[in-house]
């Protein structure tokens, strides 16, 4: 019924591997997995009901809420947040609906009741997520979403032209950080 998704990967892009460094800083000397911090499994599902009880979502826009409200300390794979969604559908907490050509999901009466008697232990994943990370590292995981964001329209939209001057400006900066840390120590 659910599919993992895909995401970005590969080799061949210098060190620390695939694209936006393995997503979050995750190759060598990273500072979590492919991902990001790695979470429990129990706040996938926390963050998932806390996140039903305000709307109607599906799967993207968990993980992309996440992700928002942790300022890009956490975003929890495909892998992780389906077999939640349908470990959460079989516990009769939240129901799954096709709509537009996805499926989106909402809380049961069950899963209200569950949010509301639990709330405390359901704590604030998003948050959590962020604890203990070194200064700085959210503001510079939220610019490079933002690079991201603006390449990724640059590569969809722009022209030709726009795009080769878009790698020429990523090429550069990627040097540019390499430097940075080659002056560091």
């Amino acid at each position: 019924m659910f599919g993992p998704g895909g995401g970005f990967g590969g080799e061949g892009f210098g060190p620390g591997g695939g694209p936006f460094f393995k997503m979050r800083f995750g190759g060598p000397g990273g500072m979590g997995g492919p991902r990001g911090r790695r979470m429990r499994r129990g706040n996938v599902r926390a963050a998932i009901l806390l996140l039903l009880e305000e709307e109607p979502r599906n799967g993207y826009q968990v993980m992309q809420e996440i992700e928002q409200r942790s300022e890009g300390a956490w975003r929890p794979s495909p892998g992780s947040v389906y077999p939640a969604f349908q470990l959460l559908a079989d516990e009769g907490l939240i129901r799954g609906e096709s709509r537009d050509g996805g499926n989106v999901f909402e809380l049961t009466d069950a899963g209200r009741s569950y949010v509301e008697e639990n709330r405390e232990q359901l704590g604030n994943p998003w948050q959590q997520a962020g604890e203990g990370m070194p200064e700085g590292v959210r503001e510079v995981a939220h610019l490079m979403m933002q690079v991201a964001m603006a390449g990724k329209q640059v590569a969809r939209h722009g022209s030709e032209t726009q795009r080769a001057e878009a790698a020429k400006v990523l090429a550069e900066a990627r040097r540019s950080l390499y430097r940075i840390l080659a002056e560091d120590e």
